[in-house]
């Protein structure tokens, strides 16, 4: 009797260890390109979308790449909104489908529809990144990249499963 209570619960929780450590998770992963235990996780992200902000090299004003997740979890810039055109900026008549508005926050180019696997890029020094979960940067809390990665770190911003476990454990969830 005592060998098969005992074998029915390490059964148990060997069940219950596998499913915690099973990838069930999607969630945006941040990392570094040469450090990849280096990373961060973001539930809130996959599901709401983020925003991407950067001060503009050449016009030195703010400007705000609002992405979302695709069904096949990829990500998609849905807008970008900014306060004057310079190099980089897309033209609205670059991208078929595509609105442009004037708002109260300057200018904004919706329905861009850009989808990429991953998106890959280095924390500016004077373009001060920051990540913000949801469609509003103006609502949202901005976490700075240079407070996770130093100035000229190359970074992936992908969609992955996780487990369970390293979710919860992991030192830092945006």
């Amino acid at each position: 009797m005592i060998k098969k209570t005992v074998y029915i619960i390490s059964t148990l929780l060997l069940f219950v260890f596998l499913f915690l450590e099973l990838p069930t998770i999607s969630v945006l992963a941040i990392y570094s390109r040469k450090n990849p235990h280096t990373v961060f996780y973001s539930r809130s992200a996959k599901t709401q979308g983020f925003c991407i902000s950067y001060t503009h090299s050449v016009n030195k004003g703010r400007v705000h790449d609002y992405y979302l997740v695709t069904d096949d979890n990829k990500l998609k810039m849905d807008r970008t909104v900014f306060v004057s055109y310079g190099a980089g900026i897309p033209e609205p008549e670059e991208t078929p489908g595509a609105s442009f508005q004037v708002t109260e926050s300057g200018y904004e180019i919706s329905n861009l529809n850009r989808v990429v696997p991953q998106l890959v890029m280095a924390v500016g020094i004077i373009a001060n990144h920051s990540l913000a979960i949801g469609n509003n940067i103006e609502t949202s809390e901005e976490h700075f990249l240079t407070d996770f990665f130093e100035p000229q770190t190359s970074i992936i911003l992908k969609i992955k499963r996780i487990s369970i476990l390293k979710y919860i454990f992991h030192k830092i969830n945006l």
